[in-house]
């Protein structure tokens, strides 16, 4: 798995840093746990360091797994369902979609969405009887990961009656967490305890990721075989971490990846770890995940392109060598197959980890992480004491479209009579070379919605020559959200949010009764709001717009270029 380096004019200011790697010991310091590379403090860096050979002790864990997994499958379980936010559910969905499911073992998806018909979606689809519920959360108090325990807990108990409802969970969580104490009170079938020395986003390799795997079916020793030969050569991936820090440097900051189709998956993943970890303190790495790959010319001069590709698929070879031929740096590793994603992770950390170094700055915390969260927690506050989340005045609206600006931020400052387009065009016209747009979609997930996504963002980086990315609310909260509020402000964010449903899903108020006083719809808009106004708090750039109908509106939104 090396890597192959083509950096053009940037070669020298590279090979200047690496150097300065070398000379500073920088690989052998951070396996020594020396928070002084990047803090002179050790807060929330030497607690955060277990990632470091987690490969390597997890062998240990394997018998534990494996006899969950056996006993699941002895009962005939069929279906696993995880339920958990940002590094809790990446690493599980990229091991779903990179190894399928093995059979006789259980078809695993993840619920990291607040959107009622993306709740309802699965309780229609699966059979409480033959389902395991997969409890995730570092913290322990995650209110998303929670509302789906309440929901998911008496949905089983409505089946199957309170006494067998609680071998259908599994918590996976830091010893000592609230959710431990949840998992004894409700009888969970297990509990795995993770060292807590791991923020989640380092997590995949340790029981947050593993356990998932194992229930899929995947080869786990082969997977930790592959990722502990990369624990024991970590050179390379801090030479990688050089590179990518010290081209970010020099304008270099959007990390766009071109995958091989069967390990596509693993950029959700390292979406989060480099966006989490190094959009602060006014810097950042912009990962891009997912945009496909285009002409150069449709590309600005602030781009740089990773290529993981698997042995014998030249899917994107023509693609990567015209960027390079244009002057983009690219960076190329050969995958052998899919097991290579092992060692894939740890290279990343690792890399991510440097990165941090280079640009100096702590890539083990989330400063700005808990402000959309403060103020989402507001707007329920508001909700349960005058039974209305807190209003915003439209500034347009026709045409199946409804537009907020940020000018237009109270109900006093009345209802906007301009023409959608038109603010929609001004907004866009607002774009300048260097600055990414953010589409933030709070709607139901859907492979439709996806799709009107995609065609979107590509429109608008073919004729704004900008980096795009989307993410689906409130997830990304938990994976890109840091950077958007934390880097320096080259970020455009367009809101997409759609009404909840006329048939909302109630959030039980606790897993012991069926009383609710608040709706995955009315968290999900929460959440929306929360987040508009913590971007408007840090000054970046926004407009909302809230579509009758996701796709039809995304698809009206598409020809709406300046």
């Amino acid at each position: 798995m090396s890597v192959r380096a083509d950096l053009g004019a940037y070669s020298g200011f590279v090979s200047d840093t690496i150097a300065r790697l070398g000379r500073e010991n920088v690989t052998a310091r951070v396996s020594q746990g020396d928070y002084t590379l990047w803090k002179p403090q050790p807060a929330e860096i030497t607690n955060r360091l277990g990632w470091l050979d987690i490969a390597s002790r997890m062998s240990a864990a394997l018998p534990e797994i494996t006899d969950l997994v056996n006993a699941v499958r002895a009962d005939g379980y069929t279906d696993a369902l995880v339920l958990g936010m940002g590094g809790s559910s990446l690493a599980p969905e990229v091991f779903r979609q990179t190894f399928g499911v093995a059979p006789g073992y259980l078809d695993l998806a993840v619920l990291d969405s607040t959107d009622p018909d993306a709740v309802a979606a699965n309780a229609r689809r699966l059979d409480p009887a033959r389902t395991l519920f997969l409890v995730s959360t570092k913290s322990g108090g995650t209110v998303e990961t929670f509302s789906f325990f309440r929901y998911f807990y008496r949905w089983v108990v409505r089946a199957l009656g309170t006494a067998a409802a609680g071998r259908h969970f599994i918590a996976i969580t830091d010893p000592g967490s609230a959710l431990v104490g949840t998992a004894n009170q409700y009888g969970f079938r297990h509990t795995f305890l993770n060292d807590p020395n791991i923020g989640g986003r380092y997590s995949a390799l340790s029981h947050f990721g593993l356990v998932p795997a194992a229930l899929v079916g995947a080869d786990v020793p082969r997977l930790l075989q592959r990722a502990t030969a990369m624990e024991h050569a970590l050179e390379p991936a801090a030479q990688l971490g050089a590179t990518i820090g010290e081209l970010a440097t020099r304008g270099r900051d959007k990390l766009t990846f071109a995958l091989s189709a069967p390990v596509a998956g693993f950029s959700s993943w390292v979406e989060q770890l480099i966006a989490e970890s190094t959009g602060k303190e006014g810097k950042g790495i912009l990962p891009v995940a997912g945009e496909p790959l285009g002409p150069p010319a449709v590309y600005g001069d602030d781009r740089v392109f990773v290529y993981l590709r698997l042995a014998n698929d030249t899917t994107h070879d023509a693609s990567i060598d015209a960027l390079r031929t244009a002057g983009h740096p690219v960076l190329r590793i050969d995958l052998a197959d899919p097991y290579d994603i092992g060692g894939e992770f740890v290279r990343w950390e690792m890399a991510t980890a440097v990165v941090g170094w280079r640009l100096g700055i702590n890539p083990f915390d989330q400063p700005n992480v808990e402000s959309a969260k403060v103020l989402a927690r507001k707007m329920v506050k508001s909700y349960e004491t005058s039974g209305a989340l807190p209003a915003i005045a439209a500034s347009g609206h026709g045409d199946g479209l409804t537009v907020y600006t940020a000018g237009n931020t109270s109900p006093a400052s009345g209802a906007g009579t301009a023409n959608p387009a038109d603010l929609v065009r001004e907004f866009l016209r607002g774009v300048r070379p260097g600055n990414y747009i953010a589409l933030q979609a709070y709607v139901t997930p859907s492979a439709e919605t996806t799709a009107a996504l995609q065609r979107w963002r590509v429109a608008l980086r073919d004729r704004l020559h900008v980096a795009t990315t989307v993410g689906y609310g409130p997830r990304f909260l938990h994976s890109t959200g840091q950077l958007h509020k934390g880097d320096a402000g080259n970020g455009v964010f367009i809101q997409i949010v759609t009404a909840p449903p006329a048939a909302d899903v109630p959030i039980p108020d606790t897993a012991d009764a069926d009383t609710s006083h608040m709706t995955f719809g009315v968290l999900k808009v929460a959440e929306s709001l929360g987040d508009r106004q913590a971007l408007l708090d840090a000054g970046r750039r926004v407009l909302r717009v809230d579509p009758d109908h996701a796709s039809d509106g995304i698809a009206r939104l598409t020809g709406l270029l300046p």
